[in-house]
């Protein structure tokens, strides 16, 4: 039940931990067992619990108000775990009454119904070991690369339906241990009642989606995962809620989460409302949201959606479709200090963890501390990288000398944030087609771009991060109702794709020149940038310490390179340890047997330098041997 301290931290904005007391929790009052609810309807007249335990009749179980919080709680015997309800609220303005799923519903029914479950979260983990260290495993200046899922159309059974959460985990840790992702990143499990929104239109902020089974189902997922050495992400979405009856709009008859004003409170994109950041109370059911999932089902980390459309009110609308800020600006103030207050208290709550913005702009400081005035991510998404590498690739080899700076043109930038590179979901629908589709030539050039564009990306400071399907080189458009084309695996171009990204991925992990400083700038050099007219890039990664650096070298037209002369800072044996057009990547088996001694001469300013064989469409990978 509510104390008065709850009360006045609610009201205050303060209470980050609202789960705990709010929404319909089981327990026993004197020995008799039954079910405390509460629920936030301070325009209400009435309120009263209806479910299958009173033939859904209103008012016959009503709740009691404390004071003026607009809190609405009471305690219903014999009522307990598996029990579906609802909130029948009555507003106090113009006869509005509507029968609301309850916010903090930790499980509801399955999709497209919206009665909410009561239940409890009792779990056995034993994830231990990772909870003990997973510091490391989330750290900026750890091995991040992320495998990105959709987990209704990762993978179908036999008879054709989505694998349920407990299937999943299994099958996803052999995949991931395969291809050697540190992390797995979900697409929204809350529960939404339209699937075609891939999770982006949440009814349910706590409730994962009863698609594929039941809360302590999905914590199985993420346990066997941490078990297995591999962190867990989560798409969350702070920035706006479907217009559903059953939802969060229009709660109590007001607009209680959202804003009154459709200027401020209509997402024009989707139709969507937008949450009310500068009241109090709804701050609170997000943050404490964000620590429910970071707390209560281990998630290592939040990528919070949409970010852009959060911090510009003229997001996506025309003059005079939107209100100013005080100052007469375009920065939405409220968002702002949501946002910096969200990371202040994930990162004191749960300093292990890591947050990721999906913000597409300049904005300045996205991934800097609140303290030096930035937003207080951990990551913030590179999505100008992602358009000008795709945009690079897509073009025939022989007209990429004209579009050599959409490769080069990230360096400018490229440490004034901590950055994701994302190849996400959001690249391979609506009509734009797989990676591989994007890729020009013909079949074996394709392919040798692909594995060429994942070699760019590994190359570049930076987490990485790839949607499902990529990893094999999927030949279709993402579709959510359709499992991914796994058939495909028995062709050798599609084990080659596989295995080639597995090997970056190990070579990522293993090689602390290739992670260590993604977002320090002393970690990266390029050797010989302006190539444009052979298409060709160099560049040195180095370790923290300095006492590892490993060269990359990329050809990125479809001729061979003989004698193309690199300078490096060391002398002696240069071993290579990845090439992308090696016979078992299904490339044409070119290189340099192995190693290359460095000769004395002076080249792109190193006393050393080396004489390669550059491959087609590739990229071979050196490390020096001291």
């Amino acid at each position: 039940m509510w104390s008065d301290d709850d009360l006045h931290h609610f009201n205050e904005g303060t209470h980050d931990r609202l789960y705990e007391i709010t929404g319909a929790h089981p327990h026993e009052v004197d020995g008799c067992h039954g079910t405390s609810y509460a629920v936030w309807a301070p325009n209400a007249s009435n309120v009263s619990v209806i479910g299958d335990f009173n033939g859904w009749e209103k008012g016959k179980h009503p709740l009691a108000p404390r004071g003026c919080s607009g809190i609405w709680e009471g305690w219903i015997p014999t009522v307990g775990r598996g029990t579906h309800y609802k909130f029948s609220i009555q507003s106090r303005y113009k006869g509005y009454s509507v029968d609301k799923t309850d916010p903090f519903a930790i499980y509801m029914e399955l999709a497209p119904k919206t009665a909410s479950i009561v239940w409890d979260l009792e779990y056995k983990w034993r994830d231990h070991e990772w909870m003990s260290s997973r510091g490391s495993h989330n750290h900026i200046n750890s091995p991040i690369s992320i495998y990105e899922v959709h987990i209704g159309s990762w993978r179908h059974g036999k008879d054709g339906h989505s694998l349920p959460y407990r299937n999943l985990a299994n099958q996803l840790v052999d995949h991931v241990q395969r291809t050697g992702f540190t992390h797995v990143e979900f697409l929204p499990v809350m529960e939404h009642p339209y699937y075609g929104s891939w999770g982006y239109q949440c009814l349910g902020y706590y409730a994962p989606t009863s698609r594929f089974g039941s809360p302590q189902d999905f914590m199985c997922l993420v346990d066997t995962l941490h078990q297995n050495g591999i962190g867990v992400i989560m798409d969350w979405v702070p920035s706006h809620f479907p217009t559903d009856e059953a939802g969060l709009g229009f709660f109590d008859g007001t607009h209680l989460y959202e804003h009154a004003d459709p200027r401020k409170g209509i997402h024009p994109d989707w139709g969507s409302y937008i949450f009310n950041y500068g009241r109090n109370e709804v701050r609170n059911f997000l943050i404490s949201n964000a620590l429910f999932w970071l707390e209560k089902y281990h998630v290592d980390g939040l990528r919070v959606d949409a970010v852009t459309s959060m911090l510009y009110l003229d997001f996506s609308r025309n003059e005079g479709e939107w209100v100013p800020n005080r100052w007469g600006r375009r920065e939405n103030e409220e968002a702002i200090l949501f946002l910096r207050r969200l990371n202040e208290v994930v990162y004191s709550s749960s300093p292990a963890v890591q947050t990721f913005a999906e913000e597409s702009t300049s904005w300045p400081m996205v991934s800097r501390p609140t303290s030096q005035g930035g937003l207080g991510f951990g990551f913030k998404w590179d999505m100008g990288w992602m358009h000008d590498t795709l945009e690079y690739f897509s073009n025939d080899p022989f007209q990429r000398k004209f579009h050599h700076h959409n490769l080069t043109f990230r360096t400018l930038y490229a440490f004034s944030e901590n950055f994701t590179l994302p190849l996400s979901h959001d690249e391979v629908v609506h009509g734009k087609g797989p990676l591989i589709g994007k890729m020009p030539g013909n079949e074996e050039q394709r392919f040798a771009n692909l594995r060429l564009m994942y070699a760019y990306m590994f190359a570049q400071p930076g987490k990485k991060l790839i949607f499902m399907g990529g990893e094999f080189g999927q030949t279709s458009e993402w579709n959510h109702d359709n499992s991914l084309d796994w058939h495909l695996l028995q062709h050798k171009p599609h084990q080659g794709i596989l295995q080639w990204l597995a090997d970056l991925n190990r070579a990522y992990r293993n090689e602390k020149a290739l992670h260590e400083q993604d977002s320090n700038i002393s970690g990266f050099e390029w050797v010989d940038c302006h190539d444009r007219e052979a298409g060709t890039l160099s560049c040195l990664r180095w370790s923290a310490s300095h006492d590892a650096v490993i060269l990359i070298v990329l050809n990125f037209m479809p001729a061979v390179r003989q004698n193309h002369m690199v300078g490096v800072p060391y002398a002696g044996l240069w071993r290579e340890i990845l090439n992308s057009d090696a016979k078992h990547y299904g490339g044409s088996n070119l290189g340099n047997h192995g190693e290359v001694d460095s000769r004395p001469e002076t080249r792109h300013g190193h006393d050393h330098s080396l004489c390669l064989c550059l491959p087609p469409l590739a990229a071979v990978f050196l490390k020096h041997e001291a």
